[in-house]
C-alpha cells in the first residue's frame, strides 16, 4: 500500500529538480569552495549564483543572505547573535523560545489563534529591548501572523530594536518579498519547501551587527564559519525558486484539498474541533482536535495504516503533554490531548485526502469502542 503522507510541516519530500541540482556536487563537483584552484572556483561560483537567486526570491540583497545548517541554527543566530534583551511570543518554535528564555528574555502571551497578543507585546516593548522575534507562520496550527502590524508597533515603540521572523513555514505560502521590508532578519530551512535537510538561510539586513555562533574560517562574511554545504545550497536554491514559481497555483489547489479534508473529517467524525479559522491560516494546514481521543493512540493507528501525520511539532514528537502552542492559545488540556496535525504540500493528491478521512474516521471509531489493544 502506498504511503499517505500528510506531514509536510515536519518535512517535505524533496523536489526532483532539487535532487538533480544536488547530485553533481556529491560526485564530480566535490571541491571545497574556499580553495584556490579551478575546481574550488567552480564550487564557489555555484554558491555565488545560488546566493543571487535566493536573494531575489527573498527580496533582499545577495550580501544579506547567510547560508546556515538549518532553521534552528538560523533562529538561534538571530536571537543570540544580536544579543541583549529578546522578546518573543509564547507560540513560537522552541528554536526561538529556548534561547529567549535561557537568556532572560520576555515571552508574550498569544491569542486564541496563536497570534502574538499585540497589547501585551506593546507593554513588553521597553527601551532596553534589543530584538523582537515573531514567526511568520505557526508551525503547528498554521496561523499567519500580521507582520505589518507587528512591525509598525515595534518600529514606533522601540526604534532601535531589531525585528526577526522565523519564516521556516512561510516559503510555500507567502510572498517573501513582501515580508523582507518589514523585518531585519528572516530564518528559513530547505526541507520545509522541497529541499534537503541540513541547510538553511538567515537573512541579515545590511548594517545589522551579528556575533557568529560558529567561529573558524570566516565563511559567510564572518557570520557563519564552516565549509559550505555546496550540494545542499544549490538544492535549496532549486527548491526555493520552484516553490516561488508555483506558489500561487499551489495555494489555490491545496486550499481546496485542505477544505475537503477538514470538511470530510467533520462529517465523518463526531467531536472534531478546528483549532484556527481557515481565513487566519495557511492553505496547507488542517489542524484539528478530537474530543475524547488521545493523539498518541490515534497516531499509532494511523501509522499502522501507512498514514503519516503528527500531533505537534516534529521536534516534540513523543511528548506526553499537550503542545505549548495549544496551551498558549488557551485550548483546554483535555481537548489539546487529542490534537491532530495534518499538513499538505506539493505532493498531496485528492486520493491522499480521501484515504486520510477514511482511516482517521475508522481509527476514531476503534478508539472510542476501546477496540485497540495496548501497545
Amino acid at each position: 500500500m502506498a504511503i499517505t503522507y500528510l506531514d509536510h510541516a515536519a518535512t517535505t519530500p524533496m523536489r526532483p529538480a532539487a535532487v538533480d541540482a544536488m547530485l553533481p556536487f556529491l560526485s564530480e563537483r566535490f571541491a571545497n569552495p574556499s580553495g584556490s584552484h579551478r575546481f574550488a572556483r567552480d564550487a564557489r561560483r555555484a554558491i555565488d549564483e545560488a546566493r543571487d537567486q535566493v536573494a531575489e526570491v527573498l527580496g533582499v540583497g545577495p550580501g544579506e543572505v547567510v547560508f546556515t545548517g538549518c532553521g534552528t541554527e538560523s533562529d538561534n543566530t538571530a536571537i543570540l547573535g544580536v544579543g541583549g534583551l529578546a522578546v518573543c511570543g509564547a507560540a513560537e518554535h522552541h528554536a526561538v523560545l529556548h534561547p529567549t528564555e535561557q537568556h532572560g528574555g520576555i515571552v508574550v502571551d498569544a491569542d486564541s489563534t496563536g497570534h502574538i497578543d499585540l497589547d501585551r507585546l506593546d507593554a513588553a516593548l521597553t527601551p532596553d529591548v534589543a530584538i523582537v522575534s515573531v514567526m511568520a507562520v505557526n508551525n503547528e496550527v498554521g496561523t499567519i501572523t500580521d507582520l505589518s502590524a507587528v512591525s509598525r508597533l515595534v518600529r514606533s515603540r522601540v526604534p532601535g530594536a531589531l525585528l526577526h521572523t522565523d519564516a521556516v513555514q512561510a516559503a510555500c505560502w507567502l510572498d517573501l518579498r513582501q515580508i523582507a521590508p518589514l523585518v531585519d532578519l528572516m530564518s528559513f530551512s530547505a526541507h520545509k519547501f522541497g529541499g534537503p535537510k541540513g541547510v538553511g538561510v538567515l537573512t541579515v539586513r545590511d548594517g545589522v551587527r551579528l556575533a557568529p555562533l560558529i567561529s573558524g574560517g570566516g565563511q559567510e562574511r564572518e557570520r557563519r564559519s564552516g565549509t559550505h554545504n555546496v550540494a545542499g545550497i544549490v538544492a535549496l536554491t532549486s527548491a526555493l525558486v520552484e516553490t516561488d514559481r508555483e506558489r500561487a497555483g499551489e495555494i489555490v489547489r491545496l486550499a481546496g484539498l485542505r477544505d475537503r479534508l477538514v470538511d470530510g473529517l467533520s462529517n465523518s467524525v463526531d467531536g472534531v474541533v478546528e483549532t484556527v479559522p481557515r481565513d487566519r491560516k495557511i492553505a496547507g494546514s488542517a489542524h484539528v482536535c478530537l474530543d475524547g481521543i488521545e493523539s498518541e493512540s490515534l497516531l499509532f493507528l494511523l501509522d499502522e495504516a501507512d498514514v503519516c501525520a503528527s500531533a505537534a511539532s516534529a521536534c516534540a514528537s513523543g511528548a506526553m503533554e499537550p503542545s505549548h502552542v495549544l496551551a498558549a492559545m488557551g485550548v483546554e488540556r483535555s481537548l489539546a490531548l487529542g490534537a491532530l496535525r495534518l499538513t499538505l504540500g506539493h505532493t498531496t493528491t485528492i486520493a491522499d485526502v480521501d484515504r486520510a478521512i477514511d482511516v482517521v474516521a475508522d481509527s476514531v471509531v476503534r478508539l472510542r469502542r476501546g477496540a485497540v489493544p495496548p501497545r
